[in-house]
């Protein structure tokens, strides 16, 4: 059925090949990979898988580049994934978007949210995320022990964002007092944040459908299994009847050779590495790092200096381990996605958070 449904497409494909422009079904076939890198960027975001979100945002990105993609639709998508990027990296103050390296992310996804207010069809809805950001950009910084940069975030929002005069005086108050629970910051909280984010994705999803190439695929995947398992229950058939008829010929003790009843192994392609590429900000200690690593790649030593390169790891600091601890008592053992956004590891997979956690058991120091 699978090579039916190819040589069908082929068939089709060839016939149209003289008859429609091929940059125009570039620019079709290319917003329909669009779309379905962006569904899968909104459901990583969702699920809170950070390294999935990074992933995808590279693929997305380098699709968005195309010229023959140059629908307004396309570039409010572009702009949402901005938006969540600087969301996802909310909590790493150290993470940079904007060439001013006093715009913290959530900040920087102020001034993207501002921008795509007409996409949003609910007007609550629009206000509650701008508060929500206002709030948690003022409440990171808090959090992280940092009230200078509060009361700087206060006086940037108060200059280009338009908000609650009333939330203003409140926060005023909350910083100068330093009160990391407070009311306010407790029900203007990022968990409150990111679910909201989430209704705006599934209205926008709803309203703007780009799963065509999801359902195409699903359905392909699912009538591929269907010619799968028929084709296994026809192999086990066959196995069977050869393995009787080996039986049989072993028990007259015919000195003739038997065939071998071993089948050819299904055709897979070759396993290859996926590539792990990152589209996030870089902190300062990983700039320094990727400059270095330029300089190694270009110089005569290339090939040995890699190898010594590959070796050499971050180590974990007491404040890495503090870190940690906090994370874990806050959301549970195995939680690393959720973990990771709320302190800066210095560009450590949820991985290496587990790895390290598993560390600190064994060397008790953690109970």
């Amino acid at each position: 059925m699978e090579c039916e449904l190819k040589q069908v497409l082929a068939s089709e494909s060839s016939s149209t090949d003289n008859s429609v422009s091929f940059p125009r079904v570039t620019a079709v076939a290319s917003g329909w990979m669009l779309d379905f890198m962006f569904v899968s960027l909104c459901r990583s975001f969702k699920e809170g898988n950070f390294d999935a979100f990074n992933e995808t945002l590279s693929v997305f990105e380098a699709l968005f580049q195309s010229k023959s993609l140059k629908a307004a639709g396309h570039n409010e998508k572009s702009l949402i994934c901005a938006f969540l990027a600087r969301v996802m990296h909310g909590k790493q103050l150290d993470v940079l978007f904007e060439k001013d390296e006093h715009v913290m992310p959530l900040m920087s996804a102020a001034v993207v949210w501002s921008s795509l207010e007409n996409a949003v069809e609910d007007e609550g809805l629009f206000k509650e995320i701008t508060c929500l950001l206002f709030v948690q950009a003022v409440a990171v910084c808090l959090e992280k022990g940092q009230r200078s940069s509060a009361s700087s975030v206060l006086k940037w929002f108060e200059k280009r964002h338009a908000y609650p005069r009333n939330l203003g005086i409140k926060l005023s108050t909350i910083v100068i007092k330093t009160d990391t629970y407070h009311p306010v910051l407790m029900s203007f909280s990022f968990k409150r944040l990111l679910e909201t984010i989430n209704s705006f994705l599934d209205n926008y999803l709803k309203k703007n459908p780009c799963d065509f190439l999801v359902k195409t695929a699903t359905g392909f995947v699912q009538s591929s299994q269907n010619v799968m398992d028929s084709e296994s229950v026809e192999l086990e058939d066959g196995t069977v009847s050869e393995k009787q008829s080996e039986t049989t010929q072993k028990n007259k003790k015919t000195k003739r050779k038997l065939l071998s009843a071993k089948l050819p192994e299904a055709w897979s392609p070759d396993a290859t590495k996926k590539p792990c590429v990152s589209l996030r900000r870089l902190s300062r200690s990983e700039v320094w790092h990727l400059t270095a690593r330029k300089t190694l790649e270009t110089s005569p030593l290339q090939n040995s200096e890699k190898c010594v390169e590959k070796k050499t790891r971050k180590k974990w600091t007491p404040q890495l381990d503090k870190y940690l601890q906090d994370g874990v008592k806050r959301h549970g053992q195995g939680n690393w996605s959720r973990i990771l956004l709320d302190y800066d590891f210095e560009g450590r997979t949820g991985t290496m958070l587990k790895d390290r956690w598993r560390v600190l058991l064994k060397t008790y120091k953690v109970g």
